[in-house]
């Protein structure tokens, strides 16, 4: 086999790391052969992936997990909204849930990045790094790469004090000072949302306001503020953000900020092989997260908008009871 026969595609997975793969006793020998085969091999060891990864171990499927260790939630100090784990740093469930598959003697967890794949009479050849395996099936649980806007001090409080999710980190920070990043019709409907959660909030439109009249009005009924100022920098300690800093050189105190970010997919695998994609640019699935292509599933943030852990693992549940079945279905 060629690399030319391959697809080139990803450099890697979206998935979750408290702890170097290659740091613990379940990690693949380096004496591995290539072209050593799987049921399923799933691109991507966060929480989707590992759940994925969980649930066809336990209906005795032998499954590679290929992870390259980049989640987009890294700097997230606490993970909410997750019955048993609520306040726990999301790094130390990933640590935990890697455990608890590599219990399952027949799933292998590998740290590395894909770097081409093709199709093969049998389902799939992958490399990973220097090596080839070969699968039945294919789970892309790859996540997104949040695109943040260009301000300075954003970065460096993205998901710590600058927030995306009111149902993740809401609840901390109930009844403060906030503010919405955003304009026009997304930012309107963001301000709208967080006002559940306090009443101190002023939307941030960094720019020129594209708000329809209608909506300036009902926001003002709602005393939430609308400053057009565009901003300069975000001023914070440790990516706890204390002010908003703007170009006319005036400054508003705040203690959360909600953004509205755009995002693209973490890994072009999907796209190169040929997965449809939806509007928003996630890859389309259905009900079983089943892709357009046959033999080919996808679960977890690269296929929603509901990008919360729980809602991360029950899909990944979803895909491997559903991969299970499918296989049982060609094998009987």
């Amino acid at each position: 086999m060629t690399r030319g026969h391959f697809l080139a595609i990803c450099a890697g997975a979206a998935g979750a790391q408290a702890l170097p793969l290659g740091a613990l006793t379940y990690t693949i020998p380096e004496a591995m052969n290539e072209h050593k085969r799987y049921d399923v091999i799933i691109v991507g060891g966060s929480y989707a992936g590992l759940a994925t990864g969980m649930a066809l171990g336990r209906a005795l499927r032998r499954v590679l997990i290929v992870d390259s260790g980049l989640p987009c939630n890294r700097q997230t100090p606490h993970s909410h909204n997750f019955i048993t784990q609520d306040g726990v740093p999301p790094l130390e469930i990933a640590a935990l849930a890697r455990q608890q598959v590599a219990r399952y003697g027949t799933v292998e967890l590998m740290n590395g990045t894909v770097t081409e794949v093709m199709r093969s009479a049998q389902g799939f050849d992958v490399q990973v790094d220097s090596l080839v395996f070969s699968a039945t099936k294919l789970v892309f649980a790859t996540g997104v790469r949040d695109v943040l806007p260009d301000i300075p001090g954003l970065a460096a409080c993205w998901g710590i004090s600058v927030l995306h999710c009111p149902y993740c980190h809401g609840y901390e920070v109930r009844d403060e000072v906030t503010g919405v990043l955003g304009n026009g019709e997304r930012g309107f409907e963001l301000a709208r949302l967080i006002s559940n959660w306090t009443k101190d909030l002023t939307l941030f439109t960094n720019g020129p306001s594209t708000l329809s009249a209608e909506q300036v009005t009902k926001l003002y009924e709602h005393h939430i503020r609308v400053v057009e100022t565009a901003i300069a920098e975000l001023e914070h300690v440790e990516g706890q953000i204390e002010q908003v800093h703007f170009m006319d050189g005036k400054a508003a105190a705040i203690k959360a900020l909600y953004s509205l970010t755009a995002f693209e997919q973490h890994c072009s695998i999907p796209q190169r092989l040929g997965c449809e994609l939806t509007q928003e640019g996630y890859i389309q699935v259905d009900p079983q997260q089943r892709t357009n292509l046959h033999g080919v599933y996808a679960c977890g943030d690269a296929t929603t908008r509901l990008r919360t852990v729980a809602n991360a693992v029950a899909m990944g549940t979803t895909a491997g009871m559903m991969l299970n079945k499918e296989l049982i279905a060609e094998e009987f």
